[in-house]
């Protein structure tokens, strides 16, 4: 009878060191409990993404996205099946009738420009019912403060003879319900701004946004209803189309492209208006029909597709940085526990110097650029020097861990993004120590 002999086993693994953290052992602590305190809305976070992961999935299938769809094209981009396809898995993934989504959209502020002009003729009125629009947004529209009179000039919407008004927000930083009424009468458009932008008002929800279009359509049926729905797609198990919205607009290289996709953006909503907005984009009697797609087919494809599980990273990160950051006595919003309608945290920095030792530090936590240390400058579009921490695979992607803010009073820092939360995560937490070495930081 042989006999069974037990081996030692030799080998005896060991973690392979990491390599450039060097973290405060309080910091640490600090982290382990803000994640725990996190645990209950990590699980929700999970299940939104998995509902609309599935919805993502389900719009692929149900288009037949095939091999061929990853091909680009060239020239005039006639017969472009994959850009054409990708239309029609953007329509049903947002729950929309049509929708177009292209490279050629260098930003968020360019396809909602496109949508406004697309939209609106001569004469129209034009009311944002979420008070004072994102910055890059006043020289659309012809409401630069630094240009004479007001009117910035440059083929603005005033230029065009379109009328704007806007409604503030109520003292809780919601639309005003009970003056909608009034002021949407004989009004085209309505813009509805679902996040944030440079300010401490809370990110709108769905729900939000539904009483709001509610209010306006019961007021005026006829008026279109147009919300900016950058950094909030995916934050929800539906979208601000399903709420009522028109038309829903946003950038690739937040949410929507997953980190994946290196530039465009998407207009989604009823037909007619995307058709509108399709001819504004290219030229009346072309629409949707001409523009190549080059090589970047696959890229939004594959953005799309891993949007839902980039999404809930980066609301992890963004739980994260509000409890650890309140934890140290800095004012945040949304605070912890606070219902979400975009991937955004606002951190009250107190001073110059804290935001800039922050941001800082959130670079030196990157994957790319992380021995760069960002400065303020004037970037094109704001009237504020703006520090930006943006270690990114795609220049500006605010999907991937990102910290920027105007240089100016309550030296807010707006963190957003996250690819994955192990990263995220360790992002804050580089940036916390950054904060200590400065001596910024109440430990």
């Amino acid at each position: 009878m042989n006999s069974i002999v037990k081996s030692k086993n030799i080998f005896d693994p060991k973690p392979i060191e990491i390599k450039g953290f060097e973290i405060d052992e309080r910091i640490m602590k600090l982290a382990a409990q803000a994640e725990q305190n996190c645990a209950p809305l990590f699980a929700e976070i999970n299940r939104v993404s998995r509902i609309n992961g599935e919805r993502v999935l389900s719009a692929f299938i149900n288009n037949k996205v095939s091999a061929a769809c990853m091909q680009g094209s060239t020239g005039y981009g006639y017969g472009d099946v994959g850009r054409d396809t990708l239309d029609k898995v953007y329509a049903e993934a947002f729950g929309a009738e049509d929708a177009i989504v292209r490279h050629s959209f260098v930003s968020g502020t360019h396809a909602i420009a496109c949508a406004l002009f697309g939209i609106l003729r001569p004469g129209d009125k034009l009311i944002s019912l979420t008070g004072e629009p994102y910055d890059t947004l006043h020289e659309v529209i012809g409401i630069n403060k630094n240009a004479e009179g007001g009117k910035a000039g440059g083929g603005s919407l005033l230029d065009f003879k379109i009328e704007y008004d806007q409604l503030d927000l109520n003292s809780e930083g919601k639309p005003d319900i009970g003056a909608i009424f009034q002021r949407v009468k004989g009004v085209k458009a309505a813009y509805i701004q679902r996040s944030r932008g440079y300010s401490l008002r809370s990110a709108l929800t769905v729900e939000d946004i539904a009483e709001t279009i509610k209010a306006a359509k019961g007021a005026n049926p006829e008026i279109i209803i147009i919300v900016d729905n950058c950094y909030g797609e995916f934050v929800e198990a539906c979208e601000p189309i399903q709420a009522g919205a028109d038309i829903i607009i946003g950038s690739l290289i937040k949410n929507p492209g997953g980190g994946i996709a290196e530039t465009g953006g998407y207009i989604a909503g009823a037909k007619k208006y995307v058709e509108l907005c399709a001819a504004r984009l290219t030229s009346p009697g072309m629409g949707r029909e001409v523009g190549c797609s080059l090589n970047q087919n696959k890229l939004m494809y594959q953005g799309l597709f891993f949007a839902p599980e980039v999404v809930a990273n980066a609301l992890k990160t963004a739980e994260f940085s509000s409890e650890i950051m309140g934890l140290l006595g800095f004012e945040c919003y949304p605070k912890i526990h606070e219902r979400r309608g975009d991937i955004i945290t606002a951190v009250v920095m107190k001073n110059s110097e804290n935001l800039i030792a922050f941001c800082q530090g959130v670079q030196k936590g990157s994957p790319v650029d992380s021995f760069i240390s960002p400065m303020p400058w004037a970037m094109p579009g704001y009237d504020s020097k703006v520090i930006m921490a943006s270690g990114a695979f795609n220049m500006g992607s605010s999907v991937e861990l990102s910290a920027d803010a105007p240089l100016r009073e309550p030296y807010v820092a707006y963190v957003q993004g996250g690819l994955t939360y192990t990263a995220g995560r360790m992002g804050i937490i580089v940036a916390l120590q950054e904060m200590l070495d400065r001596r910024g930081l109440p430990l």
